[in-house]
Formats: C-alpha cells, sequence, structure tokens
C-alpha cells in the first residue's frame, strides 16, 4: 500500500522496537520496520519523511556489533537515534563510546538543555527510562548537548543543520512519560510529518486498491471466525461484494462450536454466501504421529490450501486470489530481524503455505497490527462479540497439544478450553485479557480421586495482558478465580487431574507455547 509520508524504523535486535513503530502510528504517522541492513536503494525509494534508529543488546565497537550504510546520515533525511541509535551517530560522527561506569536500567531524572525542537513544551526535568551498559564519553563533531542525566552527561544530541538527533533513553515505553510528547515533536516539528493515517483512511484506501487489483476476477476468503478473518471478509465484501466467497473449513482444530458460530453469524448476520467443509478426517489424518510444531504448522498450511483449491474449482467464475488475514507481528516475526538470529516460528498465515500455488495473495491487514484491525472492525460494523475475541493461532489447537494430535486429546481440550474462557466471561475478566487458552502437556500426573489413585493428563492455563501481542505480561488472575476454574476443570472432565498457571512474559516466552 502507497503512503503519503512514512517513518522509517530500522531495526538492531531492541526488544522495544515494535513498540516505536506502534508509537508512531499512535500518533497518527504510518511507520514501517525494516531489519538495520535495509538497503540505501530501498530507503530512497520509499522516500521516509523521516528515519528511526532503534536501541539494541551490541555494543558499538564490538567486532560483529549490526550497523547500518552510515551513507543513510547523507540523505537530507531526519534521523532520531535511541540508544544503540545514538551511538551509532557518534561513531559515524566521532564521537567515543564507552561501557559505562555504572549500567543504566530503569528510572532516571534527564535535565533538558535545550527545549528548540526535541523537547519542546517539556518541563526542565522528566523521567525517562534507561536500559543501556555503554554511554557516550565523547561529543560528535558538529553536534550539541541538549539533555543530560546524573549518570549521562551526554544523554541527547542534536546536529540542527542535519536535523539529526540521538537520546540515550527510550521513548517509546510507557515508563518515560513525556515519550510520546518526545516522538510527537520529531514527528511533526523535525520531520514535519502532517499525520494524515488513521484506520478510517486505511479503510478508504484498502477498498480503493483491492477493487484495481482484482478486477473482475473473484477472490476466496478464509473465514475462521476470528478477529482478522473476520474483519478481512467484511472489509472485502465492502470491495468487491459477490465477487467474494468466504470459505469456512473446519479442520477439526477450532475451539468448542466455533464453526457453528461463524456459519450462523456470516450467514445471518452479514448475509454472506458462505460455503462450510468439514475437513476434520483430512488434517487429522496427516497430523497422525506428528509431534514437531514446525511441522505440524507445514502439514496444515498444505492441506489448507489443498482443500482450498479443490472448494475454488467447485465454485464458478474466475477465482484467482486467496485473502489472509495476516498481521505485521506475523511478518515481523517470521523475517529474522537480527542478522545471524533465527526466525522465532513460521506463522501460518506467513510460511506455512506451500512455495507453489494457483492463487495470488491479497493481505491487506499486512501491516497492521491486532488493535488497529480492531479500529477498523469497528468502523466497518463488525459486532462487539467478534471484535472483541481473543487471537486464535492459524494451526489452531494442534499448537496446543503438546504432542501428537487425536480427536480424543483435541475434545478433551476444547472442553478444558471452555470452561477456562466461560469463568473468566463469568468474571468479567475476559475483556481485560489479551489472550487465555489452555494447553494439554505432554505429561500425566498422579492424582488422588474419591478413594482412588488417577494417572492422567496435566494442562497449563495460559492468559497474558498486552497492546500488539509483540510483547506480553502474564494476567494477574485472582486466586479464587483460578481455583475455581481448577476446580471445574478437575471436576467436569474425565482425563484431567493437575491444573498449572503459567506465568512467563514474552520474552523471554512466546505467547503460545509451540
Amino acid at each position: 500500500m502507497q503512503h503519503t509520508e512514512t517513518i522509517l524504523v530500522l531495526d538492531f535486535g531492541s526488544q522495544y522496537t515494535q513498540l516505536i513503530g506502534r508509537r508512531v502510528r499512535e500518533l497518527g504517522v504510518y511507520s514501517e520496520i525494516h531489519p538495520f541492513s535495509f538497503s540505501l536503494d530501498n530507503i530512497r525509494a520509499m522516500k521516509p519523511a523521516g528515519i528511526i534508529l532503534s536501541g539494541g543488546p551490541s555494543s558499538v565497537y564490538e567486532d560483529d556489533a549490526p550497523k547500518p550504510d552510515f551513507a543513510l546520515f547523507d540523505l537530507g533525511i531526519p534521523i532520531l537515534g535511541i540508544c544503540y541509535g545514538l551511538q551509532l551517530i557518534s561513531e559515524k560522527f566521532g564521537g567515543k563510546v564507552d561501557a559505562a561506569a555504572l549500567r543504566e536500567y530503569g528510572k532516571a531524572d534527564l535535565q533538558i538543555d535545550n527545549h528548540d525542537d526535541l523537547f519542546g513544551g517539556l518541563k526542565s526535568s522528566t523521567t525517562v527510562w534507561m536500559s543501556h551498559g555503554d554511554s557516550l564519553s565523547k561529543m560528535p563533531e558538529d553536534f550539541e548537548c541538549i539533555a543530560h542525566s546524573d549518570n549521562a552527561p551526554i544523554c541527547a544530541v542534536r546536529n540542527k543543520a542535519k536535523n539529526i538527533f540521538g537520546i540515550q533513553f527510550h521513548p517509546e515505553v510507557v515508563h518515560t512519560p513525556d515519550g510520546k510528547k518526545i516522538l510527537s515533536n520529531f514527528l511533526f516539528n523535525v520531520c514535519k510529518a502532517k499525520g494524515n493515517w488513521t484506520p478510517a483512511s486505511f479503510v478508504e484506501q484498502s477498498i480503493k486498491e483491492i477493487r484495481e487489483k482484482v478486477g473482475t476476477a473473484h477472490v476466496l476468503c478464509a473465514l475462521s471466525g476470528g478477529v482478522d478473518s473476520s474483519v478481512l471478509a467484511v472489509l472485502l465484501h465492502k470491495a468487491i461484494g459477490d465477487q467474494l466467497h468466504c470459505v469456512h473449513i473446519n479442520n477439526g482444530l477450532m475451539r468448542k462450536n466455533e464453526s457453528e458460530q461463524v456459519v450462523a453469524t456470516f450467514r445471518d448476520h452479514f448475509r454472506m454466501p458462505l460455503t462450510y467443509v468439514d475437513a476434520t478426517d483430512a488434517f487429522l489424518t496427516e497430523l497422525a504421529g506428528v509431534y514437531d510444531p514446525e511441522k505440524k504448522r507445514k502439514i496444515i498450511g498444505r492441506v489448507f490450501i489443498e482443500v482450498f483449491e479443490k472448494e475454488a474449482k467447485a465454485l464458478r467464475g474466475n477465482v484467482a486470489f486467496l485473502a489472509q488475514g495476516t498481521l505485521y507481528p506475523d511478518v515481523i516475526e517470521s523475517v529474522s530481524f537480527k542478522g545471524p538470529s533465527v526466525t522465532i516460528k513460521s506463522h501460518h498465515n506467513v510460511g506455512g503455505l506451500p512455495e507453489k500455488m494457483n492463487f495470488k495473495l491479497i493481505e491487506p491487514f499486512r501491516e497492521l497490527f491486532k488493535d488497529e484491525v480492531r479500529e477498523i472492525g469497528k468502523i466497518l460494523g463488525v459486532p462487539d462479540d467478534f471484535i472483541g475475541r481473543h487471537p486464535f493461532p492459524g494451526p489452531g489447537l494442534a499448537v496446543r497439544v503438546l504432542s501428537d494430535i487425536t480427536k480424543e486429546k483435541l475434545d478433551l481440550l476444547r472442553e478444558a478450553d471452555a470452561v477456562f474462557i466461560d469463568e473468566l466471561k463469568k468474571t468479567n475478566l475476559y475483556d481485560k485479557i489479551w489472550q487465555a487458552f489452555v494447553v494439554l502437556l505432554p505429561v500425566r500426573s498422579v492424582g488422588v480421586m474419591g478413594d482412588g489413585r488417577t494417572y492422567q493428563n496435566a494442562v497449563a492455563l495460559r492468559a497474558v495482558t498486552s497492546v500488539d501481542g509483540m510483547t506480553a505480561d502474564w494476567a494477574r488472575i485472582p486466586m479464587d478465580v483460578l481455583a475455581q476454574i481448577s476446580s471445574r476443570i478437575t471436576n467436569e472432565l474425565r482425563g484431567i487431574n493437575r491444573v498449572v498457571y503459567d506465568i512467563s512474559s514474552k520474552p523471554p516466552a512466546t505467547i503460545e507455547w509451540e
């Protein structure tokens, strides 16, 4: 999608990089995140209004430290370096970076020495979030210091003539209360951005681009019933009407009664033609005996396309496109941004599809975060109970059974998951949690029921709070609620005698277990 103005965020491995991109968008300016190695030709072609260099775990003086093409500093584009980004600016312009005498993690008091541009509208002192082991010991040439802290005498610098700024702290995190104002100053005072990117403008532009791309062809939409595919189906229907064919495939890996709800909602509420396919046997046959989560994903992607191609042939008209609800975090996590690092996991919407397939892809949400899709859903009139649904992975329950897949395991997990969600809704916790689900663990444990000994399955409850799924914290569900959930699962379901609660954050863990 073409955007009138873009802020380019170059990623040097910071855990906060995605937050930078989100904060920029929240301020009404479109942003894109690319690896630090993004070429100069690509940057020129993008014509960004400004460039932000992220933080990162490396030290600029290390031999294998990630470095951009330093010629980007000569493009005449405003630049803001954050933490490691500041240190790159220092290296380029003859400053000096050393290991700090005192490593600094946490809140610090920033003293502002100049309020002209980056710190316009701020008081003389503000709280900022530090996360660094290195600091500047010598000012880069032709730069001036515009803020300092007790532990970092050179905490923010600028070269006004070149419109290059560097800061040692992280304005993108909530722990820097004035961080959004600082980013806003960079966008609007320095980059002269207009701030005309909104979910509403995205809808308008998407409808136009979908119509142009599709022409007279027809589009198949994989309608799982989750937030992304539901909003996608409504957007496509608004754009191309009867050229859209929604297909809901029951792969046997759905939540309890999910397929029935999807069919009823889209046929009755939205009046969309919808083909329902029960392909449970095809998926479970292929998944039999498979333990490896990446293999599960690849198999599900392959069978998914095989079923779709069969349905496409049965439909009249020129079905040339497959629409998917791929999101930006899916794309980011499926690409290695940190040089030698490995992909976290291949997402079903990104890495699970075979290379050869007879469809061209339409992915209107490829540049969006989950909450942006929810905003678009509201604009399009998608019911709240769909917009507010917790995310559900493309491979479904296959990646929540941490062993080989059988119908019996899936049925047991489905029931346990339904109990968990039911209790969260009863206690008004569901809407306060980003994602909640049950994982069937590959272990059995000894238990006692009545006077007898049991040897049954253990399950883990997983519930997290998040904004966009890129980072997440475990949800503090009250103990009495957890107790009730555990009691119901072990009493109502034959086959589970132990319930544990996952208190891992992301990072270091991912939200899903596989």
